[in-house]
């Protein structure tokens, strides 16, 4: 027995009441054409805006009318400490020179896990643990705001692995 795909075409108004959710990981949470399942298992389709980047907490509205929230799901990071935030500001700009989206926070980075990156940040200098977490990088300069806000552009994303 088969049942129909749920279709999602746009985001639902700010303070909508969620029906369901969606866990994704970052990467996947960049595509605007998606088949998923929601975190009840129904399947649902994701028919979006190009340029879309969607982050924990954002709605969905499904084309019958029931509201789907975004969970950014744990995946495999690095995440950088240090012990001053001088050495946190270096290596802030030795991963952004590489194009590597950044998640930021007061006392650590974080990034999608890769080895190179990593011994290139511990040549630095600094802590680095490889972990299972939620990913939120940063929007960027020309993202229309911060990890929080909503649209941006992250082509650049894509062409990280050519920088490597």
């Amino acid at each position: 027995m088969s049942a129909e795909l749920i279709r999602i075409e746009s985001m639902a108004a700010a303070g909508a009441v969620p029906d369901a959710s969606l866990t994704l990981p970052f990467e996947l949470r960049q595509r605007s054409r998606l088949r998923a399942r929601l975190d009840d298992g129904e399947e649902v389709g994701l028919f979006l805006p190009r340029g879309r980047v969607l982050r924990h907490g954002d709605c969905l509205r499904t084309a019958d009318g029931r509201v789907i929230e975004v969970r950014a799901s744990p995946e495999t990071v690095s995440t950088v400490h240090a012990s001053d935030a001088l050495d946190l500001l270096r290596a802030a700009y030795h991963l952004g020179n590489r194009h590597v989206p950044l998640q930021i926070a007061t006392d650590w980075l974080r990034y999608a896990h890769d080895y190179v990156l990593d011994d290139m940040v511990r040549g630095l200098g600094l802590v680095v643990n490889v972990e299972q977490s939620p990913f939120e990088p940063e929007a960027g300069a020309y993202g229309g705001g911060p990890a929080h806000g909503h649209d941006h552009d992250h082509a650049h994303a894509h062409d990280q692995a050519h920088e490597r």
